[in-house]
């Protein structure tokens, strides 16, 4: 199809006739706009959406290759994995609490984290990235704690050496980004180094914003019209981009990071 269709409900439309192309005898079914469900499991489509919207002219291949690692991940998924194997490859990512409206938080490996987020667990393979369910965890002998721990042992490892650009504004404020796009960029808000390797360019405690998965944005505590102005971005990023995680800012402290969503 040249001209995939950029409607939500024709998008899942196109993605679910994809499906039953390529796997005639698995039930599939638009059941929203943006949700299929495709052999009794729910497909959420807003980030694979997201994709296409940001680069339309490759539309069907990202389509066709997002569907292609999805599913080898159901595969590998399904497959016992020996922890001796997967245990340098465990890495960790931050989601929303929001998945776990299309998800059964009992089967999903992770740990609550602040501003309505959660750490979920995720091994790192060379083409694609497979979740952690719970039953893995257990067949590992694990608890989340200990998935927790070996995922932010491996991330400070999987780029040791920062690469942080650092930006000044006219009003005074600084902000720091970084954009590894690794797929763990927002996750680097776990490392246990983080403070001490921007408190000196950031002249103390600082907030941390992660509206999306490869987006990592810190920022100076001031002056307020700089954060305001930060924050009008990050919440335009946390509506487009793919992979969405949260609007609201991390803060950064000595003792570690704490949320400022309102209680």
């Amino acid at each position: 199809m040249d001209n995939l269709p950029l409607e939500p409900e024709a998008f899942a439309a196109h993605v679910m006739s994809l499906l039953k192309r390529q796997y005639p005898t698995r039930d599939s079914a638009v059941t929203g706009p943006l949700h299929v469900v495709f052999d009794g499991r729910h497909l959420g489509l807003e980030n694979l959406y997201r994709m296409v919207l940001r680069d339309p002219r490759n539309a069907n291949e990202i389509v066709e290759n997002y569907l292609e690692r999805l599913l080898e991940g159901d595969q590998i998924s399904g497959a016992p994995l020996p922890f001796s194997v997967a245990r340098t490859r465990i890495m960790p990512r931050i989601q929303p609490e929001s998945i776990f409206e299309h998800l059964d938080r009992a089967q999903v490996a992770h740990i609550p984290f602040v501003n309505d987020t959660v750490i979920v667990f995720v091994i790192d393979l060379p083409q694609l990235t497979v979740s952690i369910t719970t039953e893995q965890m257990v067949r590992w002998g694990l608890q989340a704690d200990d998935l927790d721990t070996i995922s932010r042992e491996n991330l400070a490892r999987y780029a040791p050496d920062l690469e942080v650009r650092l930006v000044d504004s006219h009003d005074g404020g600084r902000a720091a980004i970084v954009a590894q796009q690794d797929g763990y960029d927002a996750a680097r808000l776990l490392l246990s180094t983080l403070h001490g390797r921007l408190a000196k360019e950031m002249k103390g405690d600082f907030y941390v914003a992660t509206p999306a998965r490869d987006t990592f944005i810190a920022i100076s505590v001031g002056p307020n019209t700089f954060i305001d102005r930060l924050k009008a971005r990050v919440d335009e990023d946390f509506r487009r981009l793919p992979y969405p995680i949260t609007r609201e800012l991390f803060y950064v402290t000595r003792d570690g990071v704490a949320g400022t969503l309102a209680a």
